[in-house]
């Protein structure tokens, strides 16, 4: 299984249809990549001529065509033969059929717009496209990006598109279970091994043998359950709990996050050589706000499938509501968006959709309850002192102000806070932790 070197270097990765290959990068390497056995990296696609192209180390790495007979394309535009051209960290460069991309674990090994302003439409069709080829291979993926984004539905795509897509795909919130739970959910357990092991029960990487497992809010592990899915990964092995007979597994992990998995391991929260394990190549989801064009075609598939299950006709979006749609920053992306059109053809009824309906900035739909003595979810926020590393300042604010009205219209129920974000309750109290906040109260009838 090819994965990033545990000393961080540039590698670089060649993906095909039915394979892949990752080595490290040096700054002096000259690596010529072909078809050709005796190539430096030998790409065994009927696609790439027997010497296709030279990649060069340095800063940014170079690619060369040495007059391949289908070409190179860089970013998508095809390259001169014969010439050196920069190869970018992340940036896509297409072989023929067979793609390369350089990683650096120090920056995102992903592909990108050239600015936050630019229309991603493009860069989404990219990771797309990158998805195809990585379901065809071996390697483990890391999904990156905010919470809502759509992480879960390109780990099903990787599947779907892989030749494990007859296995199980089976998913896990890793911050939705405490560390006795999660162990026993992830490995299984013997009979006796714990008080209410009444039979034997295999692990969720036990059931998904030859398929795969999709960890979500993977950064919420605890360092104790990181050690042991660091052995399964390394050894293709599991111990149930209470078990001292190890068992062999064949999966496959996709692994999700929207926290910084860097400064964790700065801080000692999550260990390195995991990181390296399960980030064979990460890729990066861009947030609902930098996807402009995909807002209102989004919100119309929404729209028509919350109708098709209610019976009813496809609705139709004014130019109005669709205007409301594209200049609001969504927070919570596309989980938010869903909510927002579904919640709007409730709230309209038999009648068009206003933008009122979506009710975006307005107050929540269900008046909050009277707050419970003490400083309230909204003083709270307001006075916090905010020191976050993981997302901007304006990021921060959104967020601030959709917790905020989680808590008020939940009458400081966490839980139903929680799920009005769409993220775990866990979660939920890390984020108070980090803007400092004291967390509130349930107001009296909460449940």
């Amino acid at each position: 299984m090819p994965v990033l070197a545990a000393d961080g270097r540039r590698r670089v990765l060649v993906l095909w249809e039915g394979g892949s290959v990752s080595r490290p990068l040096e700054d002096d390497a000259r690596l010529v990549l072909g078809r050709a056995s005796s190539s430096d990296i030998p790409i065994p696609h009927t696609s790439v001529s027997r010497a296709h192209a030279v990649l060069y180390g340095g800063s940014p790495a170079q690619i060369e065509d040495l007059g391949s007979a289908n070409g190179i394309k860089v970013d998508g535009i095809a390259i001169p033969s014969g010439r050196r051209v920069p190869a970018p960290v992340g940036v896509i460069v297409e072989l023929g059929s067979a793609m390369l991309i350089i990683q650096d674990p120090r920056r995102s090994d992903v592909p990108r717009a050239s600015s936050d302003r630019d229309e991603p439409t493009s860069t989404m069709a990219r990771i797309h496209l990158l998805v195809d080829r990585l379901a065809a291979s071996m390697i483990h993926v890391l999904l990156l990006g905010e919470t809502g984004v759509g992480k879960g539905v390109l780990a099903e795509a990787i599947h779907r598109r892989s030749p494990r897509a007859k296995e199980p795909f089976l998913p896990l919130n890793c911050g939705a279970l405490p560390e006795s739970l999660l162990e026993s959910e992830l490995f299984g357990h013997e009979r006796g091994a714990f008080t209410g092991a009444v039979a034997d029960k295999p692990g969720l990487l036990e059931a998904a043998d030859k398929g795969t497992v999709f960890l979500d809010e993977v950064g919420e592990l605890p360092l104790g359950t990181q050690v042991r899915l660091l052995r399964a990964l390394e050894n293709n092995e599991v111990l149930r709990v209470g078990s001292r007979r190890p068992r062999t597994i064949d999966v496959r992990f996709v692994a999700a996050t929207n926290r910084d998995l860097e400064s964790l391991i700065a801080s000692g929260d999550f260990r390195e050589d995991l990181y390296y394990r399960l980030n064979g190549i990460s890729i990066v989801v861009p947030p609902l706000r930098q996807r402009a064009s995909e807002i209102v075609p989004l919100a119309e598939s929404f729209a028509r499938e919350a109708c098709r299950r209610a019976g009813s006709g496809d609705p139709r979006l004014s130019r109005a509501v669709a205007e409301a749609l594209r200049s609001y920053a969504w927070p919570g992306n596309v989980r938010e968006l869903r909510n927002a059109v579904e919640r709007a053809l409730v709230v309209a009824g038999d009648a068009p959709i206003r933008p009122e309906h979506l009710s975006l900035r307005a107050a929540p739909l269900v008046p909050p309850r009277s707050p419970a003595p003490g400083p309230s979810p909204a003083a709270a926020l307001g006075s916090a002192a905010v020191d976050r590393k993981g997302l901007h300042g304006e990021v921060d604010e959104l967020e601030r102000r959709r917790i905020l009205e989680a808590l008020e219209r939940a009458g400081g129920n966490q839980t139903k806070a929680a799920d009005l974000l769409g993220i775990s309750r866990r979660t939920l109290l890390r984020r108070l932790d980090e803007y400092g906040v004291a967390r509130p109260r349930k107001t009296d009838g909460g449940s």
